[in-house]
Parts: structure tokens; C-alpha cells; sequence
């Protein structure tokens, strides 16, 4: 055989053994994290609550969300990710089942919030995982397969819990999708995860090689390591911070509303706008990769923000306002709205690996991650707020908009550090 013909090339295992894993992982905190959309109603008929109470229930999650992000980053880099995610499983399953437990909107607000601080670390832990087995080159492109779990869980939340409350309550929803963790999330991560290629016995040697080697080399162009405080000193960090924040207000403020304007819009009950509500996050997993890809090939990270947070903010402005008038259309400029508002995350957390050395670029992110969702927290709570003011949904999109496209417009003026030359991965000989 000559050996021009095609072999299969190393170098790939953990492309398949660890992101389809940390991916499932996050789907069901996903689920669990907005599932309450479908809940709005129940909960508000139920407790007696204002729209803006709802979203404040929605958003709660948030608050608590901070907590543990830096801690969660650290101890991610300097004990073990796998161990680490593995307690917070645990966790945020029995406060998701306390969820469907509250007696009363307190105790509700309260079980939100503690899963938020469940949920908290879980991000930046297995941003750090993956760092250590993705180098520089295929980060964006690592980052985006995962974070496409974003619109996975929510492609099979919103019709499963659409179904469940049509069929079912509140309450129900909750406890069904509140068991997932223990059935499925905790003994898919005890039994896949490693923190790193010399703990996997699965990882060839050619392949722990490469990326050894290659993430080395990425270390290269890395400042010294100072002290943990530098993290609070980055001026790169804080407009990271900004950018993400602005995002989070527009897009779990989308999300956490979606539902509600589909129902208005179409006029269906909750079973049809759970099938129709999975569309925009088809759509989204779609952008999600095409955009790490380029990103990952052009390297240029911040107009790869930019570019989708423009198109999500005009795409929301024009579905609202077309709106019962061609529903259809609509629904398309939604799926375009909820496409540019997730494909940004691959290109931005590859940049914001970049920002510090590696010693300390775990809680860098921890920080990113938590300031930056909270406003998760004011999203929601202010789409309420409009909605109850202006008894339509055009303030609150315009609101989701301005902040999307704000935070295009300050990630621009984002600087990337170098990175070190591309280190090609080596490939399978061709057998005798």
C-alpha cells in the first residue's frame, strides 16, 4: 500500500471520550437551569406573582451562580475537575428536585438560588478540563462542540417540558427532570472523565504526545505567572466581564422569555410552542460550530463575538416586530436571534484563555463567568418588568438587543495575546 493512501490520524480520542461526555453532563444542568420558562405560569397561578416575580424566580438562579465560579476554576487547575464537578452533580440534583418541593414562593426563590450555587463551579471546571487537553489551535472549535450542549439541552428541553406541563404540572417537571443528574449525569462523569492524558489509560502515547507538546509550545509566548490578585488587575479581564455580562442579560433574558412570546405569536398551547421553541436552537447548534471553525482558522476571535451579536439584535428587533402579522417569518428571524445569540461562546472563551498564564487563567474565568452571569439574573427580571409595564413584548426585545450588540462593540475592543505556531498532530503509519 502506498503510503500516500489515507490513514487514520491520531490524535482524536479525546475529541470523542471527553466532549460527548462533559457535553450530556451539561445538557441536564442546562435543563435543570431554564426549565422554570415552561413553569412561569404554574408558578405564578399557583404563588399569586407578578411577571416580574416570575423572572425574578428565573433569574434567582443567577445570584447564587457567583459563588463558587472562581473557586470552582482553581480547584478545577490545582485539585481535579472530575472530582470537583462530581460533588456539584450531586448537589444541584437534590436542589432541582427542591424545586418541585417549595411550598411557597420563598422557599421556591431559595431552591433557585442554591442551584445556581450547584451549578456554579461546573463551568469553569470543565473549562479548565478541557484546556488541558485541547491546545491553543483547536480551542475554539473544542469549546464551541461542547458548549453546543447549550442548544442540545435546550432542543430536548423545551418540547420535553412543554409535554410534561401540558400533560402534567409544574411541579412534575421539576421532579422528572430534577432525577436526570443521579440517573444519568453522575455515572457518565465517574465513569469517562480524566483530568489529563497521563491519567487516561485510552490516550495513546502518540497522541498524549501531541498534546503535551503542543501545549507547551502554546506556553511559550505566556507571561510569567504573578500572584492570583493579577486577575483583579487585567483590565482585559474586566472588559471580558462586561462583554459577557451584556450577553447574559440578552440571552437567558431570550431564553427564560422565549416560550412566553411563541405563545403570544402563534397562539398555541405549551406542547406546540415546545416543538416550534426547538427550532431557534437547531438553528443555534448550527452557528455554534460554523463559528468556532472560522474563528479557530482566522484566530480572529473578537469579530467572531461581534458578527453574531449584530445578527442576533437585528434578528430580534425584526421578529417582534412582524410578529401574528406573518408568523412564519417570524419564527425564521427567532431562529436567527437565537442562533447569533449562543455562536459567539466558542471564539469568546478561546480568547479569554488567552488572557493570563495558565496558572491563572482558571480563575480568570471563574470571575468572567460569575460576575458575567449575573446578568442572567437581570435579564429575565427585566423582561418581566417591561412586559408588565408595556403589555407587550417590544420594550423587552429591544432591551435584549441593545445589549447583545453593546457587547459585540466592546469585545472588539478585546486584544488576544499571540499565540505560539500551530503544532501539527501527528499521523498513524500505515500498517506493513
Amino acid at each position: 500500500m502506498s503510503s500516500s493512501a489515507a490513514v487514520p490520524q491520531v490524535g482524536m480520542t479525546r475529541w470523542f471520550r471527553l466532549i460527548p461526555i462533559a457535553m450530556i453532563v451539561y445538557i441536564i444542568s442546562f435543563m435543570d437551569r431554564t426549565n422554570i420558562a415552561y413553569a412561569f405560569a404554574g408558578i405564578g397561578h399557583d404563588f399569586h406573582v407578578t411577571k416580574a416575580q416570575e423572572g425574578t424566580a428565573g433569574g434567582i438562579f443567577f445570584v447564587g451562580y457567583v459563588l463558587l465560579q472562581i473557586p470552582g476554576g482553581w480547584l478545577a487547575e490545582h485539585w481535579s475537575a472530575k472530582k470537583f464537578v462530581a460533588i456539584m452533580i450531586v448537589f444541584w440534583g437534590l436542589m432541582a428536585l427542591a424545586c418541585g418541593l417549595a411550598e411557597n414562593f420563598t422557599q421556591l426563590i431559595i431552591a433557585r438560588f442554591f442551584l445556581g450555587v450547584a451549578e456554579g463551579g461546573i463551568w469553569p471546571a470543565t473549562l479548565v478540563l478541557l484546556s488541558h487537553w485541547f491546545p491553543v489551535q483547536e480551542r475554539a472549535r473544542a469549546y464551541g462542540f461542547w458548549i453546543a450542549n447549550l442548544a442540545i439541552s435546550s432542543i430536548i428541553t423545551q418540547p420535553l417540558s412543554g409535554f410534561i406541563v401540558v400533560n402534567s404540572d409544574w411541579r412534575t417537571l421539576f421532579f422528572v427532570e430534577g432525577a436526570l443528574p443521579f440517573i444519568i449525569a453522575l455515572p457518565l462523569w465517574l465513569l469517562f472523565i480524566k483530568d489529563r492524558p497521563e491519567d487516561a489509560s485510552w490516550c495513546s502515547q502518540p497522541e498524549r504526545d501531541y498534546i503535551n507538546r503542543s501545549i507547551a509550545q502554546d506556553r511559550i509566548n505566556e507571561p510569567a505567572p504573578g500572584p492570583f490578585s493579577d486577575i483583579f488587575r487585567s483590565a482585559t479581564v474586566w472588559k471580558l466581564v462586561l462583554v459577557y455580562f451584556l450577553i447574559q442579560v440578552g440571552f437567558y433574558g431570550l431564553n427564560m422569555w422565549m416560550p412566553t412570546l411563541l405563545k403570544a405569536m402563534t397562539h398555541d398551547g405549551f406542547g406546540a410552542v415546545g416543538l416550534i421553541a426547538a427550532l431557534p436552537y437547531i438553528t443555534a447548534g448550527i452557528f455554534l460550530w460554523c463559528n468556532g471553525w472560522m474563528a479557530d482558522r482566522n484566530r480572529r476571535y473578537s469579530f467572531h463575538v461581534l458578527l453574531p451579536m449584530t445578527l442576533a439584535a437585528v434578528s430580534l428587533i425584526l421578529s417582534v416586530v412582524i410578529g401574528e402579522a406573518m408568523v412564519v417569518l417570524s419564527i425564521l428571524f427567532l431562529c436567527l436571534a437565537m442562533g447569533g445569540a449562543m455562536s459567539y461562546d466558542g471564539p469568546f472563551w478561546a480568547a479569554a484563555s488567552r488572557t493570563l498564564p495558565v496558572a491563572l487563567v482558571g480563575g480568570a474565568m471563574g470571575l468572567i463567568n460569575a460576575l458575567g452571569n449575573l446578568g442572567g439574573y437581570l435579564g429575565p427580571f427585566l423582561g418581566g418588568y417591561l412586559q408588565d409595564m408595556t403589555h407587550n413584548f417590544f420594550a423587552t426585545a429591544v432591551l435584549f438587543a441593545v445589549s447583545l450588540f453593546a457587547a459585540g462593540l466592546v469585545m472588539m475592543t478585546v486584544t488576544v495575546r499571540d499565540v505560539a505556531p500551530r503544532v501539527g498532530a501527528p499521523v498513524a503509519k500505515p500498517a506493513e
